[in-house]
């Protein structure tokens, strides 16, 4: 089994920062780590939204339009975890933040629709005030 734990969300002022982070725990499938893993949001009222999404080496990245040149996506597979480095931020940018993995998926591909993944953490909450 795959546990996903994310940290790091918090209040913070508009054209703040923050970083999340999220490590893996449990069956990791190879010595390899972790597969594709991406971020999604969600904000209340609405639906769950891409954020940005990294392939198991890194190599591949994929970003929502909205936090291009905001937002960066790394991974450490040596610790087992993902971060999402948020500045510039926006009231809008205020939602719950999931991470997500495709364990086992060495394919090289950044994924950005979230049935693609198999496992998720519970979520940190970012706030964003005017």
């Amino acid at each position: 089994q795959v546990q996903l734990v994310e940290s790091g969300g918090g209040l913070v002022q508009a054209g703040g920062s923050l970083r999340l982070s999220c490590a893996a725990y449990g069956r990791t499938f190879s010595s390899y780590g972790m597969g594709a893993m991406g971020w999604f949001r969600q904000a209340p009222g609405r639906e769950r939204d891409f954020v940005a999404a990294i392939s198991w080496s890194g190599g591949s990245t994929n970003y929502a339009d909205s936090v291009k040149g905001r937002f960066t996506i790394s991974r450490d597979n040596a610790n087992g975890t993902m971060y999402l480095q948020m500045n510039n931020l926006k009231p809008e940018d205020s939602a719950v933040y999931y991470c997500a993995t495709r364990a086992g998926d060495y394919s090289g591909t950044a994924y950005l629709f979230s049935h693609e993944y198999d496992y998720w953490g519970q979520g940190t909450q970012v706030t964003v005030s005017s």
